[in-house]
C-alpha cells in the first residue's frame, strides 16, 4: 500500500450513513499498517500547529488540536470497539502494541515543547481573548491536560513520567485481557441438570451449548463480571451454589498464569510514584482533581458516612435472611436467600387495589421482560416521549459481528445519529455492560454521533425469546441513559462530546434513564407475555415496582466496599504499597468499616476491572457520588408529572446536548433550582 490514508480500509472515508464503517471490508491485518499512518499524519498535523510563525490564538492552536487526528479517531473508533466486545488473540496482541504506542503518540504530543509554549501563552491570557464559555473551559482543560501529563517537567521528569506511562499501559492491558480468560477459564462445569435446579430452561440450555462449544459433556456455568452471579442467586442446591461462588472469588488469585496479584503491586507502585512527580500526595489526589467531588477526604467522608449506615441496615437483613434459611448462611448462601426474601416480601405486599396478601411472585415478571419488547415498546418508547428521539432498525447496515443490530436515530424526524445494539454474551466478549462511541458528536467537524451498547444477556435458542430478569432490564436502561447522552450532543469541539464529562458525573445521565424501567407510563407498553401477548397483572407490576424501589442493604455495602478498596489502593504513598494484595484488601475493608463475611466487595482487588483494567481508578465512587443528583432528578421528574416532553427538553437543554462545554453541575443546580442534596439518595437506598 501507498502512504495514501484512503488506501487502508480502517482509514477510509466510509460511504455509509453517518459515516459507519464498513467493517466487513476491514482485516485485523489491516490495523498497525493503519496507525502506522494515523500517528505519523497526526504527528505531522500538530507540528504544523506547534511551529506555526503566527502568534497563537485560540483558532490557529486549541481549534486546530480539536480538528487534528481524524484518522487515528477513526482507527481508534473501530479498533477499540472490536477488542472489547470481540476480541480473539490477533486483537489482543494488537491491543498491547497499541497500548504503549498510543502512550507514547500521546507523550509527544503532550510533552511538545513548542506546542505547550503556544497553549501556555493562551491560558496565561485567557480572560482577555474574548473567549465563549466553552472555549474557555477547552483551554483551561487542554492546559491542565498538558501539565498533568509531564510537559512542565524538567527532562528528568518527562522521562521518568514517559517511562511510567507506558508500563501502565501495558500493564491495564494485560490486566484486562488475563480476567477475561480467567473468567472463561474459571466457567463452572456440572455433570447433572439437577445440579443447575432453580435456572430457568433457557439457562440451562445456554450452559448446554456452552459445554458443548467447549467440547465437554454435561454443563457450563460461566461467570459474570462482579463477586455476585445471577446463577447463585437462583440454584438451589448449596453445593452448586458455593462452587460457582468460589469460582467467582477466586479469579485471578489462584496462582496461575492468569493471576493479577503481582501487576496490581506494580499499577499501584507506579500511579503513586506518577502523582507524587506531578506534585500530588497520591493518584487519588490526583485523579480527583479533575472530578466534581472536592477532594479525596471527601469522597472518603461520604463512602465512611454511608457505609455506617448500610452495614447497620446489612445486619438486620442478614438476620433476616438467616432466619429465612433456618440455618447459619454461608457467603454463597446470602444472594439466594436474598432473590427469596425479595420475593416473598413481594409476594406478601399489598396490590394497588387494596388486594392486601394477593400472592405473586416477582420472578414471573421475567415472562413479560422479552428483549425486543422491552426495546421497542420501552426504552424507545421512553426516548420518544422524552426527546422525540424516534428509531428505525436498518437491516441494510452491519455491525462489527452478526450479533449486532444498528437502529438510526432521528429527532423530530430528522436523523441525528446511529445507535448499535450488541447485547448477547460470547466467549470472545469481556464481562459487564458498556457504553461506546465509534464516531462522536461535534459541530466543527460536521460529525454525528454513532454510539454503541453492549450487554451480556444470555443468547436463546433459535426461536426462542430473550427474556429479562429484573436487573438485566435495568441495566439496559441504564446503558440506553449513556447512549442518550451521546445521541443528544450538540457541541462544537469534539472534545466536549457526549460523555466527555468528569468520570463522576458521567454515570448520572444513565442513572436517570434507570428510573424509566417500572414507571407507570412505560412499564405497561411492554410488558406483555411473550406467548400469550397478556399484558402484566397490575398486581405484579406493583410488586415489582416495590421491590425494585429501594437498594437491598446488600447491594449498597458491595458496592461501598468496592468503592472504598479502590480508594484505599490509590491513596497510598509509593512507600507504603504492600506487597500482600488480599491481606491489604481485608485491612482496607475493616479499616473503612465495610469488612463483612457475608457480603464481599462487588469486585475483588484480583478481578476490579475497573480501577486496574479501566478508567476508574481512584473513581470508582462516581456512581454514588453521582447517584446523588440522580436521586435529585428522579424527584424532580415526578414532581413535574414524570414523562413529560417539556421535562426531557429542559433536561437536554441544560444538561445531555452540552457534554462538557459547561460546568455540568452547576448546570444541573441550574436546571433544577438547587444543588442537589443528599436525603433522596439516603431514601433511595433505605438508609434514611
Amino acid at each position: 500500500m501507498t502512504g495514501d490514508l484512503r488506501v487502508n480500509p480502517v482509514l477510509a472515508e466510509s460511504e455509509l450513513p453517518y459515516g459507519l464503517p464498513d467493517f466487513a471490508s476491514i482485516s485485523d491485518d489491516d490495523f498497525l499498517q493503519a496507525y502506522d499512518q494515523a500517528l505519523a499524519a497526526h504527528l505531522a498535523e500538530v507540528d504544523v500547529i506547534a511551529s506555526s510563525p503566527a502568534a497563537p490564538t485560540f483558532d490557529n492552536t486549541i481549534g486546530a488540536l480539536e480538528a487534528s487526528g481524524r484518522a487515528l479517531a477513526r482507527a481508534n473508533g473501530i479498533f477499540f470497539n472490536l477488542e472489547g466486545p470481540d476480541t480473539n488473540p490477533q486483537r489482543a496482541e494488537i491491543a498491547q502494541v497499541l497500548a504503549v504506542r498510543l502512550t507514547e503518540h500521546g507523550n509527544a504530543i503532550t510533552m511538545n515543547p513548542q506546542l505547550f509554549a503556544r497553549i501556555s501563552a493562551l491560558y496565561d491570557r485567557r480572560d482577555d481573548l474574548g473567549l465563549d464559555a466553552a472555549q474557555l473551559r477547552l483551554l483551561t482543560q487542554r492546559y491542565r491536560d498538558t501539565v498533568r501529563a509531564g510537559a512542565a517537567l524538567d527532562a528528568d521528569g518527562q522521562a521518568q513520567m514517559r517511562e511510567i506511562s507506558g508500563r501502565l499501559a501495558t500493564l491495564t492491558t494485560d490486566f484486562g485481557q488475563r480476567l477475561l480468560d480467567d473468567t472463561n477459564a474459571s466457567a463452572v462445569h456440572f455433570v447433572d441438570a439437577a445440579e443447575l435446579d432453580g435456572l430457568s430452561v433457557a439457562e440451562i440450555a445456554a450452559a448446554s451449548r456452552a459445554a458443548a462449544d467447549a467440547g465437554r459433556d454435561g454443563y457450563l456455568v460461566s461467570l459474570e463480571l462482579p463477586t455476585s452471579q445471577s446463577a447463585v442467586a437462583k440454584l438451589t442446591d448449596p453445593l452448586s451454589r458455593q462452587r460457582v461462588f468460589d469460582a467467582s472469588m477466586t479469579r485471578c488469585a489462584r496462582g496461575n498464569e492468569y493471576d493479577t496479584r503481582a501487576m496490581i503491586i506494580e499499577i499501584v507502585t507506579l500511579r503513586a510514584r506518577r502523582a507524587a512527580l506531578l506534585g500530588y500526595a497520591s493518584h487519588a489526589e490526583y485523579v480527583i482533581a479533575e472530578e466534581t467531588a472536592p477532594s479525596p477526604t471527601a469522597v472518603a467522608d461520604l463512602l465512611t458516612e454511608l457505609g455506617t449506615a448500610a452495614m447497620a441496615a446489612g445486619d438486620a437483613e442478614l438476620a433476616r435472611l438467616t432466619e429465612r434459611g433456618g440455618h447459619p448462611l454461608a457467603p454463597a448462601d446470602v444472594t439466594y436467600y436474598l432473590a427469596a426474601d425479595q420475593r416473598a416480601r413481594a409476594a406478601n405486599s399489598d396490590s394497588a387495589d387494596g388486594d392486601s396478601g394477593a400472592s405473586v411472585d416477582i420472578g414471573d415478571f421475567e415472562d413479560y421482560c422479552e428483549l425486543d419488547a422491552v426495546l421497542n415498546d420501552g426504552v424507545f418508547v421512553a426516548a420518544g416521549k422524552l426527546y422525540g428521539l424516534s428509531f428505525a432498525e436498518r437491516d441494510d447496515l452491519a455491525g462489527y459481528h452478526p450479533d449486532v443490530r444498528v437502529w438510526e436515530v432521528s429527532r423530530d424526524g430528522e436523523g441525528i445519529g446511529l445507535f448499535l445494539g450488541d447485547f448477547y454474551a460470547r466467549p470472545s466478549k469481556r464481562g459487564g455492560a458498556w457504553m461506546n462511541n465509534i464516531v462522536d458528536q461535534s459541530h466543527q467537524l460536521g460529525t454525528a454521533p454513532i454510539i454503541v451498547n453492549v450487554l451480556n444477556l444470555t443468547k436463546p435458542e433459535p426461536g426462542q425469546p430473550c427474556l429479562l430478569s429484573l436487573d438485566q432490564l435495568v441495566t439496559l436502561f441504564h446503558e440506553f441513559g449513556h447512549a442518550i447522552h451521546g445521541l443528544l450532543s450538540s457541541v462544537e469541539y469534539v472534545s466536549q462530546s457526549g460523555t466527555s464529562v468528569p468520570r463522576d458525573f458521567v454515570e448520572f445521565p444513565s442513572q436517570v434513564n434507570e428510573m424509566w424501567a417500572l414507571h407507570p407510563d412505560v412499564v405497561g407498553r411492554y410488558a406483555r407475555h411473550h406467548v400469550t401477548g397478556e399484558s402484566a397483572p397490575q398486581v405484579l407490576l406493583d410488586a415489582v415496582r416495590g421491590a425494585g424501589g429501594t437498594e437491598s442493604a446488600h447491594s449498597t455495602v458491595e458496592y461501598l466496599a468496592a468503592a472504598a478498596l479502590d480508594l484505599a489502593w490509590h491513596r497510598l504513598a509509593e512507600a507504603d504499597v504492600p506487597d500482600d494484595v488480599l491481606a491489604f484488601e481485608a485491612r482496607a475493608l475493616a479499616d473503612a468499616g465495610l469488612a463483612s463475611e457475608l457480603i464481599p466487595p462487588r469486585y475483588r482487588s484480583t478481578y476490579f476491572n475497573h480501577v486496574f483494567g479501566g478508567g476508574y481508578s481512584s473513581a470508582y465512587y462516581s456512581y454514588i457520588w453521582s447517584e446523588i443528583l440522580d436521586a435529585e432528578t428522579e424527584q424532580w421528574f415526578l414532581a413535574g408529572g414524570g414523562l413529560q416532553p417539556d421535562l426531557g427538553a429542559a433536561f437536554a437543554d441544560a444538561v445531555l446536548s452540552r457534554g462538557d462545554s459547561v460546568d455540568p453541575v452547576a448546570a444541573h443546580a441550574a436546571m433544577i433550582g438547587h444543588p442537589a442534596r443528599i436525603e433522596p439518595l439516603l431514601t433511595r437506598r433505605g438508609l434514611a
